[in-house]
C-alpha cells in the first residue's frame, strides 16, 4: 500500500528542499539515502568543536535574493569570504586572479600594465579563437600565470592535458583588473554557523541522525530512511509512494543500459593536527604538477574557529569508475551527447522526478540546486 505522496532518492540538498516544499503544500514524503547521513555532498561533522566539510569545501553565495532569504530561514550564515591562495613551489599568489596576483608575477601596479601584460602574452601565443583550455586561459590571463597557476593544478584536477579540456571549464574562473581577493562575484556568501548538516536537519525537520525532531507540525509529514539503497530495492520501495523524485546518478537509474556516464571523483586524507592554525587561510591550493594533491583545506577558518587544535583535509583528484563516488561530471561533447540519450529516457519515465547534479548530470553550485529544487516542487505541487 501506498504510504506516502513522494518517495524522495537522496537527502542532500536537492531531497531536503523539495521534501520541505512538499510537507508546507500537506503532502508526504519518505527521504531516503544510502549513506548513514543526511546532507549528501555538503554533510558537515563535527571533529575537535570543528565543523568539518567530509565531502570537500563548500562556500554558499548566490546573487538570488530569495534563494538568500529561503536559506536564511533555516541557518544562521556567517560573513565568510572565500579568497584562497595558490602555492606554486613555495611561491603564493591571491586567487582568483586579480592585481595583487599580477603584481607578484609581474611587479606591475596599475591595471593598464597589467592588460597590457596579458595581450603581450595572447599575442605571442597567437591566440584568437580559443580552441581548448590552455588557449583560452592564455588569452584570459597570459601564458606566465597558465603555467604556473593553471596547467599543472587543472591537469591534476581533470586527469587530462589542458590541450583536450574544452575551453568553456575555465570561463567560470574570475579574472579582475582590481585588488579584490574575493572569488565569487556574488551579492550574498557566507557558511551556516551550526554546519551544513544542521541546514538540511532543519528542512527536513529532523536530527543530524535523520531522527524526528519536534519542531513544526508539517515535520510529521517527512519520514527519513538512511542506509537504504534505492537501486537495490527499488521495487519494493517505489510502492511505498505515488511518486518518486530522482536525485541520484541517472544513468545507473537505467542500470547503464547505453554506457556509463564519467566522472572525476576525489579523495580526502584527514587529519587532526596539535597546532591552533595550520595554513592560516581555509583553502590553498596546489598549482604544480608535482605535489599530488590539488589543494588543503583548513576547515575551522571557514567559521572563524579559535580551538587549541585543528583538521585539515588534502584533496586527490582521481578517475571515477563505477562504484566510486561521483563528483564532477565530464562535460564533454563525448559525456554530453550520451547524457541527452538518458535525458530522453528520463523525460519518458512515468511517475519519476529527475534532479540535481547527479540526476541531470551537469554541475550545480549549492544555490542553483535550492533554486532548481524549488521550481521543480512549484511545477509538480
Amino acid at each position: 500500500m501506498r504510504q506516502y505522496d513522494y518517495l524522495i532518492v537522496g537527502a542532500g540538498l536537492y531531497g531536503a528542499v523539495f521534501a520541505h516544499e512538499a510537507a508546507v503544500a500537506g503532502k508526504t514524503s519518505l527521504v531516503i539515502d544510502r549513506r548513514d547521513h543526511i546532507a549528501g555532498n555538503v554533510y558537515t561533522e563535527q571533529i575537535q568543536g570543528i565543523d568539518v566539510h567530509r565531502y570537500g569545501a563548500h562556500i554558499f553565495h548566490t546573487n538570488n535574493q530569495e534563494v538568500w532569504e529561503y536559506v536564511n530561514r533555516f541557518a544562521v550564515m556567517n560573513r565568510y569570504t572565500n579568497s584562497p591562495i595558490a602555492n606554486y613551489k613555495g611561491e603564493i599568489y591571491n586567487l582568483p586572479f586579480n592585481m595583487n596576483t599580477f603584481n607578484k608575477m609581474w611587479g606591475v601596479i596599475t591595471p593598464d600594465e597589467a592588460a597590457e601584460r596579458i595581450a603581450e602574452q595572447r599575442r605571442a601565443a597567437g591566440i584568437t579563437e580559443p580552441q581548448n583550455l590552455e588557449e583560452q586561459a592564455i588569452s584570459l590571463v597570459g601564458t606566465d600565470i597558465y603555467e604556473k597557476l593553471i596547467k599543472g593544478y587543472t591537469q591534476k584536477q581533470w586527469g587530462r592535458p589542458c590541450t583536450e579540456l574544452p575551453a568553456f571549464i575555465i570561463k567560470r574562473l574570475p579574472v579582475r583588473l582590481t585588488y579584490d581577493n574575493n572569488y565569487f562575484d556574488a551579492l550574498y556568501q557566507g557558511i551556516p554557523t551550526q554546519g551544513y548538516t544542521q541546514l538540511v536537519a532543519n528542512l527536513l525537520g529532523c536530527r543530524a541522525d535523520g531522527t524526528p525532531a519536534a519542531q513544526e507540525d508539517w515535520c510529521g509529514r517527512i519520514t527519513v530512511r538512511l542506509g537504504a539503497d534505492y537501486l537495490k530495492e527499488r521495487e519494493t520501495l517505489r510502492d511505498l509512494a505515488g511518486k518518486v523524485v530522482y536525485t541520484g546518478p541517472v544513468d545507473a537509474y537505467f542500470d547503464y543500459r547505453l554506457g556509463a556516464l564519467e566522472y572525476r571523483s576525489v579523495r580526502f586524507e584527514t587529519q587532526t593536527l596539535d597546532t591552533a592554525n595550520y595554513q592560516g587561510n581555509a583553502v590553498v591550493n596546489y598549482t604544480d604538477a608535482e605535489t599530488p594533491y590539488t589543494r588543503i583545506i583548513e576547515h575551522k577558518h571557514f567559521t572563524f574557529g579559535t580551538q587549541e587544535k585543528t583538521v585539515i583535509s588534502r584533496e586527490y583528484s582521481a578517475e571515477w569508475k563505477v562504484g566510486d563516488e561521483p563528483y564532477y561530471p565530464v562535460n564533454d561533447e563525448k559525456n554530453g551527447a550520451l547524457y541527452a540519450q538518458y535525458k530522453a529516457l528520463a523525460d519518458a519515465e512515468q511517475g519519476v522526478l529527475f534532479g540535481g547534479r547527479l540526476g541531470e548530470y551537469r554541475y550545480y553550485d549549492m544555490d542553483k540546486v535550492i533554486e532548481a529544487a524549488l521550481a521543480a516542487a512549484r511545477r509538480e505541487l
